[in-house]
């Protein structure tokens, strides 16, 4: 690895922290029996109503995980098994609950030229939003939340640490944390927001059994990752290219940034990212089918 790339390796911990958690069975729920329709008379022209067309099948539930041990809650990190050749790209859309000012100065939190290239490219992708992201930009929270292409989940309301130390973050106290991310799930529906799935990502990636026991009454699975981008601050997009290119195996999950002001480059690695991928035989897909384990329905 040269020296940029370490330099970015360091750059992307920055970010986020790897912690294994080694419970990969998925519990996925059945989906909901279709309503049956109400009947209706015959028309008086008729003996019985027209032939129409049959009720669409409802989309399936996100698969999610049993809570571990104590009811803790459960972590996902990659599709432990298999080898077909998907990845998960994942985009953490990062704004704290104090950094309005900054935004009413003209720093970008947002990054709506990488949501358009990924539309271009046919990408679909997961996109880890705070609540404090989405109530700053509500236009593109329910633009991406209502594309088919992409899923909104939850990076909680603050993006304040749910474990400490992290990064020099401000702590959500152990009370609160559910809280938080219930806000946030509210702000995503308050912005139109419909392709909401129930998964969490840390701020920072930080966490232990203390907040994984906090968490609990979200109802949440929340997801880690297995390849880490490095974009964060990172001014040099070959780099984070290459980091993404020689980590991304069978199965994994890469955290990005959908911040423009903390990581510059990441759409212009993006367009090297994909095609490349796709060369080596790789399909993009959302976290919820890669935790399913099969082509979403």
């Amino acid at each position: 690895m040269n020296t940029s790339v370490r330099n970015l390796a360091a750059l992307g911990l920055l970010g986020a922290v790897l912690v294994g958690c080694g419970r990969e069975t998925v519990d996925t729920p059945p989906a909901p029996p279709a309503k049956e329709p109400a009947a209706t008379a015959p028309s008086p022209r008729t003996s019985a109503p027209a032939a129409g067309p049959k009720p669409a099948r409802p989309p399936a539930a996100p698969p999610t995980m049993a809570p571990g041990p104590g009811g803790l809650t459960p972590v996902y990190t990659h599709r432990a098994k298999g080898t077909e050749k998907v990845v998960a790209l994942t985009f953490d859309a990062d704004m704290t609950a104090d950094q309005g000012p900054r935004a009413a100065q003209g720093e970008r939190f947002d990054n709506p030229q990488l949501i358009e290239t990924l539309r271009r490219l046919g990408v679909d992708a997961t996109v880890f939003m705070t609540g404090r992201w989405a109530e700053e930009y509500p236009d593109q929270a329910k633009s991406i939340g209502r594309d088919p292409r992409f899923e909104i989940a939850n990076h909680s309301y603050s993006h304040y640490a749910f474990a400490s130390p992290c990064y020099g973050l401000p702590t959500v106290s152990a009370p609160d944390m559910a809280d938080d991310v219930q806000r946030a799930f509210d702000a995503f529906r308050d912005a139109g927001a419909v392709n909401v799935v129930p998964y969490f990502r840390f701020p920072g990636g930080c966490y232990d059994d203390a907040s994984l026991r906090a968490l609990a009454p979200a109802g949440v699975t929340a997801v880690q990752w297995d390849v880490v981008s490095g974009d964060a601050f990172a001014q040099d997009a070959d780099a984070v290219a290459d980091q993404v290119l020689d980590g991304v195996k069978p199965g994994s999950l890469v955290v990005m940034h959908c911040t423009r002001s903390a990581a510059p480059v990441t759409e212009q690695a993006i367009r090297r990212i994909v095609p490349e991928l796709r060369a080596r035989g790789y399909r993009f897909v959302k976290v919820s089918e890669l935790m399913r384990g099969r082509p979403a329905a």
